[in-house]
């Protein structure tokens, strides 16, 4: 970029915040505009209708006015009022490097310094929080094992519990299952004796000899 030296800077006593410098590239008599071809990071904050003044290294006591018609990424479009004189005292002529000033520039630059302090400060808060999410992401699996730990130990003192309370009721149902079967097998031994030892009421036998039962009789 085409350089800016100090002494200018003293010499005129103003911020260098609202200086820059440029090249012209195109001149339009009939309209009093120039196009000058520009190179700086803070050329966005050059805004149509700002005031400009303008003059080179040579002589930087002789300087024109005028304000920006328009403007691109590369280029602004100054309009001058006076512009016969700029031609003839300022020596504006394409391919010519000049020097800008302009206030509003620098107004512009300042207000746009105290929005960056703001934007940092809300940045540097926002930046904590994300730090603090992103130690809460990180820490979340193990925080999910931990507690799918303690419920594993749960689930297997439940499983230890459940395994010893069922094989009690499996071995009260053994219990009562032998009881069962004895009482079964008793009562069998018990049937079977009272087979063997039944009486009957009346050691005749009721002779059927006949359809007609009024014929039966005992013997």
């Amino acid at each position: 970029m085409f350089a800016i030296t100090s002494n200018v800077h003293a010499r005129d006593g103003k911020s260098n915040d609202g200086l820059f410098s440029g090249r012209v590239s195109k001149i339009n008599l009939e309209a009093a505009l120039i196009r000058i071809k520009i190179k700086f990071t803070n050329s966005k904050y050059l805004n149509k209708k700002d005031k400009v003044e303008f003059w080179t290294d040579i002589n930087p006591t002789l300087r024109c006015k005028g304000y920006i018609a328009g403007k691109s990424p590369d280029y602004i479009l100054i309009k001058i009022p006076d512009f016969k004189f700029c031609r003839v005292f300022v020596s504006v002529s394409n391919g010519k490097y000049l020097l800008f000033y302009s206030e509003d520039l620098k107004n512009n630059i300042l207000m746009g310094k105290e929005l960056y302090k703001v934007l940092l400060k809300k940045q540097l808060a926002l930046s904590g929080k994300l730090g603090r999410r992103k130690i809460e992401l990180d820490s979340h699996i193990e925080r999910v094992n931990a507690v799918s730990a303690r419920y594993q130990t749960l689930r297997d003192k439940l499983d230890a519990e459940w395994s010893r309370e069922i094989s009690k009721l499996e071995d009260d149902k053994n219990i009562s299952l032998r009881s069962y079967k004895n009482l079964e097998m008793r009562i069998g031994d018990v049937k079977y004796k009272l087979e063997q030892y039944r009486i009957d009421d009346d050691n005749l036998a009721l002779d059927r000899w006949s359809l007609d039962p009024r014929l039966f009789f005992k013997k």
